[in-house]
Formats: structure tokens, sequence, C-alpha cells
């Protein structure tokens, strides 16, 4: 039974998996054909971070969010920012030799693929549960996009050269946007927002989650094959996003019984745990600059691990439930 289980929970995870990599896979052949140029992902990228993703968060939010109908919704946010914090700890103290050499990849082992991943393999896992399961991954987004768009885009930008941080690089499009469009709603102000203007904006904003698959695809596609980061990094990033995360996120669903009380939350939480690294990641670098060749050829072996290790750790958590 527990084995049957394993496989049911591996083989629906990577059908889920399958459909996302199947677009990342035709963007890099169209860059590996030279059919797309780097010039076309550089201004996708902006137009991405600039439009597309600060329309998504606003009509998202103004249209879906609700705090009655939820008055523990508060805790959902929290998670999402608690979650990839912890993950920043863990990568902070893997990577704490040669902090400042490798901060660029703390990012890349602690943030993760929280919502164009995430939403595809609910759709597929979770077809009659896919409403609840949306709303879980939006409030949880809530709390996790700002660190996100700060931390996350200070060291994935950043190089091997002096650190030189400024609180004007973690204003960005989509973090000011999540900010403004949850007072909104808090304020109760989402009425004074006509349908007909919020409606174009989700409509711009429906682009985003195929767009920046595109990027990411087409930027993981443009990556030199002679030339990949350390080992060395390579396993201590797999380390902390594959072993670490994940193991620590099922101790606790399990010592807290989650998975019998909440079932659809905690496959959730494992499936943040083990995804892989954020399609942001990827458009902060190509927008806001940064060590492209290190963080794309890392993200493309992790992306890559995450076929296997993400259907491995949701299968294992339905067998210990």
């Amino acid at each position: 039974m527990a084995n049957q289980l394993f496989v049911s929970g591996f083989l629906s995870m990577a059908e889920a998996l399958a459909r996302v990599f199947i677009i990342i896979i035709v963007a890099g052949i169209l860059v590996r054909k030279k059919i797309i140029s780097q010039e076309h992902i550089n201004a996708l990228s902006k137009v991405t971070v600039i439009v597309l993703l600060p329309s998504l968060v606003f009509a998202n939010t103004l249209q879906h969010f609700n705090p009655d109908t939820l008055p523990y919704w508060w805790t959902l946010p929290l998670y999402g920012f608690a979650m990839s914090f912890v993950g920043v700890l863990f990568a902070s103290g893997v990577f704490a030799i040669d902090f400042r050499k490798q901060r660029n990849l703390i990012a890349v082992s602690s943030m993760q693929n929280a919502g164009y991943l995430v939403l595809p393999i609910g759709q597929v896992v979770y077809p009659e549960h896919f409403t609840e399961f949306a709303l879980i991954t939006f409030l949880f987004i809530l709390g996790y996009n700002p660190l996100l768009w700060t931390l996350g885009k200070y060291f994935v930008t950043s190089t091997d050269k002096k650190i030189d941080f400024s609180y004007k690089t973690l204003i960005t499009p989509p973090a000011v946007a999540n900010i403004l469009s949850l007072i909104i709603v808090l304020l109760g102000w989402q009425k004074f927002f006509p349908d007909v203007f919020v409606g174009s904006v989700d409509l711009i904003g429906q682009a985003a989650v195929p767009v920046a698959t595109f990027v990411l695809g087409a930027t993981l596609g443009s990556v030199s094959l002679r030339k990949f980061p350390k080992l060395v990094n390579i396993l201590r990033v797999i380390f902390v996003k594959y072993l670490l995360l994940p193991i620590a996120t099922i101790l606790i669903l399990y010592y807290f019984n989650i998975g019998k009380t909440h079932p659809l939350l905690a496959d959730f939480f494992v499936i943040q745990a083990a995804a892989a690294p954020a399609t942001g990641l990827i458009i902060q670098v190509r927008a806001y600059g940064g060590d492209v060749q290190k963080v794309a050829g890392m993200m493309l072996i992790t992306y890559l691990v995450c076929l296997l290790a993400l259907p491995f750790w949701i299968a294992l958590w339905h067998t210990l439930i």
C-alpha cells in the first residue's frame, strides 16, 4: 500500500512538472536555434518586471482576496515569509565561508517558484480542490513576494565585488504592487476601482506566468553547456534546496499532525519546500544585472534535479500520513 501511494504521488507530480518543462524546453530550443536573441530576452524580462508581474499581483489581490471569508488569512503570508527566510538562514550558514563571493547563490537556494510552478501543479494534481489551492497559494505569495523582490533581488543581482547595499535597490514594481494592493483591500478601497479597470489590469497580468516561464526557458537555453558552477556550489545549493528545507517542513507538518487536519494545506507546504528556484530570480538578473551565466547555470541544474526531487518528497509525505 505504501509503495502504491509513493508511486501514485510521484507520477502525478511528475506529470504536472512535465507541462511546465515543455514550455521551458521550447523556449530553450528557440534560443539555441537563434530564433530568439538575447535582446529579445532582455526586453521580455523588463516588460515582465515593469508591467506584467505588477499587473498580475494588483489584479489578483483586488479580485480574489477577501479577509472576511478567511479569518486566519494573515497566517499564510507569515508562513510564506517564514519559509523563505528560514531558507535564507540555512543557505547563509552553508555559504558562510565564502558568503560575499557566493551570496547570489543564497537566493537560488532559498527562494522557490511559489506561483508559476506551484499553480500548474495544483491544477493538475488537485483539480477538484484547485480553487482552494489557488487561494492558499495567493495568500502565501502575499508574504513571500516582498521577500523575493527585496532580499532575493539584493542577493541574486550581487557579484563578488564589495557589498553596496542601498534601500533603493529593494524598491521594485512587483514589490510595490504587492504592498499597495494589500493596503487597498485591507482598507476596503477596492470598491472604488471599476471592474472594467481591474479587468483590464488582470488581462495584462494573465500574460505574466507564460511569459515569465518562457523567459526562464530562454535564459536557461542560452546557458553555455561548457561552463557550469563548481561542483561544491552545486552540492551546497541542492543540500539546502532539496534536503534541508523539505526535511524541516515535513518534520514540522508531521509533528503538528497537519496532514490529518488539513491535508491540502500540508501538501501545499511540501510542494513549496521542494519547488525549484523562483522564475523571478532569473528575471531580476536579466533586468537589474548580476552574474547571469552563474545564476542561470545553477538554475538549469536545480530545475533538472527538481524533476525527481519534488515528486519524491510529495510521494514520501503521502506514505507518512
